[in-house]
């Protein structure tokens, strides 16, 4: 140890040896580098697009008063779930209740005195203009009295369809109005679920050109189930449907609404609740390279590969998707040809490589 160390020859020595590790011998010029080196095949490949969605439910009913008054009693508790028909609310009906009673009499009136006159009309006691009269005020009468019901029936606020109510912001005792701004609660049919998602102009026609059919609605028909992933990342357990595509792109964002339908039937999701859809694309007879085995160098995706002569060679391809940790490769490969999956990012076109069995590749040697 102490001999080497006061040789000048150590450090050189020591260089060319490690400068010679991995490489293979090659008496007659410099080492070939040994890099791994992947047949591309022909396959199949799905892919998987996610679009930001805000869910709601199948019908959202925000509950507003129809009459001025008080409120008497609340009948639910938010986040309870209702029957179509089951009382919510009830206002102080007093007042409602006196002017219907004063309406119906005053319809049971007008009612006995065309009743009256009916029979003195055929004894030409009267004349028929009276009799059409009391019939005009019995008309007028009835519609007060119906008018007055109406009101009446206002007072007690009940589920116009079922589903899980919202927040109650008001109390017993609190005054409320028909014309008031704020509503009384909102009511959320959730068996099914829609979950509104946007795609821009470029996604949409790589949608359309993806699915057969000559129509839209073909074309929806025929996409596959899709998948909700909530904002955890789960996802959840029900598979759903695209239903409808908007009539129109947004001018300002350049995009469309879509909507997917999903089955809640234990209530799991609320309106409001956000996640992904996630639509999967099938892609049929494509080349998939991995994307570790690839570089990006401005607006270009570069694979290398070796020649007929054994020499690596850097080539752009054209990418349609990612498949997992995939590129599906639309142009710049033939089935048969064979890439470099690592190590290449520092030799030049040209260099001889000695090919060796596939390796997975983290990407970080082709940098």
């Amino acid at each position: 140890m102490r001999f080497l160390s006061k040789s000048p020859l150590a450090p050189v020595i020591l260089s060319v040896a490690l400068l010679c590790s991995g490489c293979t011998e090659n008496p007659s010029g410099p080492a070939v580098p040994e890099l791994p080196v992947l047949t591309l095949k022909r396959s199949d490949a799905t892919v998987e697009r996610s679009y930001a969605t805000v869910l709601e439910g199948r019908v959202n009913v925000e509950i507003r008063p129809r009459v001025d008054g008080t409120l008497e009693k609340i009948f639910v508790d938010e986040g309870a779930f209702v029957k179509a028909g089951q009382p919510l609310f009830a206002l102080d009906d007093r007042s409602y209740r006196q002017v219907f009673n004063a309406a119906a009499a005053a319809r049971d009136a007008a009612r006995i005195d065309v009743d009256r006159l009916v029979p003195l009309v055929e004894n030409k006691v009267v004349s028929e203009v009276q009799l059409a009269a009391a019939r005009a005020r019995l008309r007028a009468a009835e519609a007060s009295a119906e008018a007055a019901r109406v009101d009446l029936g206002y007072t007690v606020l009940k589920a116009p369809v079922s589903g899980y109510v919202g927040t109650i912001p008001y109390r017993i005792g609190s005054l409320v109005s028909k014309n008031q701004a704020e509503r009384l609660t909102t009511l959320s049919d959730v068996s099914r679920i829609h979950a509104y998602f946007s795609m821009s102009e470029s996604d949409f026609l790589r949608f359309r050109n993806t699915y057969p059919g000559k129509s839209i609605e073909e074309k929806l028909r025929s996409v596959p189930p899709v998948e909700l992933r909530l904002s955890d990342g789960s996802g959840f357990s029900e598979t759903g449907r695209l239903e409808t595509v908007s009539g129109m792109f947004d001018s300002e964002t350049g995009a469309i609404r879509l909507r997917a339908s999903f089955p809640n039937p234990r209530g799991m999701l609320r309106s409001g609740n956000t996640g992904r859809v996630v639509l999967p694309s099938r892609y049929h007879d494509v080349i998939l390279v991995p994307q570790a085995a690839t570089v990006e160098l401005q607006d270009k995706i570069l694979l290398a590969f070796i020649d007929g002569e054994g020499r690596l060679k850097r080539r752009p391809i054209e990418v349609a998707a990612r498949s997992g940790t995939d590129y599906v490769v639309t142009s710049g490969l033939q089935e048969g040809e064979r890439i470099v999956t690592a190590g290449f990012g520092r030799l030049p076109d040209g260099t001889p490589v000695k090919p060796v069995g596939p390796a997975p590749a983290d990407g970080k040697e082709n940098q």
